[in-house]
């Protein structure tokens, strides 16, 4: 963001507004920097100069979440500078694609993730799209078990950055509420590694003996 400010570009930031990344991000550049939360907005601003304009997203957003609103910007701005397809959450668009597959045969969706979580919000809104009820819970001690009534199929998620061991704790509580079989669902293998920031890996180093 700091970097496009200083070339002269007008930046337009896809996310929510309130999220800490959001806030974060706009706080760094607030004099060329707009936020965009959808497609109509993107149709709606104005910029200083329509040959300089960047985007950057929430990091936590989707390719799902962004497209529309990356469509139209580029309709609007032909020299539009946008991020590589890999800085958007892999992890958030894995666990969307997962919901989608896993709604052909759950009625129900838990989705584990915090209330002010857009990506676990996000999850809710895909399983329920798709016509199936949703519930983002913190933990398995929100779960109500008149969720399942005359329920075969009972599917679990996480959002992005909801530790392992709340899924467990969720599903051993569905195998106490009366779940008998257990399957996990793989679409992709995530082994995306991410290396230390320079500073560190030469502080790491200068600590050598």
């Amino acid at each position: 963001a700091k970097r496009y400010a200083r070339d002269g570009y007008t930046l337009l930031l896809i996310g929510h507004e309130g999220h800490d990344e959001v806030v974060g991000t706009m706080g760094e550049t607030p004099e060329a920097i707009q936020l965009v939360q959808t497609a109509e907005e993107a149709r709606r601003l104005t910029v200083r100069d329509p040959d300089r304009v960047a985007v950057i997203t929430q990091t936590t957003l989707s390719l799902d979440d962004t497209r529309e609103i990356v469509d139209v910007l580029r309709r609007r701005f032909p020299k539009l500078v946008a991020p590589a397809k890999d800085d958007i959450c892999y992890a958030t668009q894995n666990r969307q694609n997962a919901v989608k597959a896993i709604t052909d045969a759950a009625e129900v969706i838990l989705v584990i993730g915090a209330r002010n979580s857009s990506n676990s919000i996000r999850l809710t809104e895909v399983a329920e799209h798709a016509g199936r009820r949703a519930h983002l819970i913190n933990d398995a001690s929100e779960i109500d078990p008149r969720w399942f009534d005359g329920v075969v199929c009972v599917g679990v998620t996480s959002g992005a950055s909801a530790p392992e061991h709340l899924v467990q704790e969720v599903v051993a509580a569905l195998k106490r509420l009366g779940a008998t079989e257990v399957e996990e669902i793989t679409l992709i293998q995530e082994n995306v590694n991410f290396g230390l920031p320079l500073e560190l890996t030469i502080a790491g180093s200068r600590s050598q003996p």
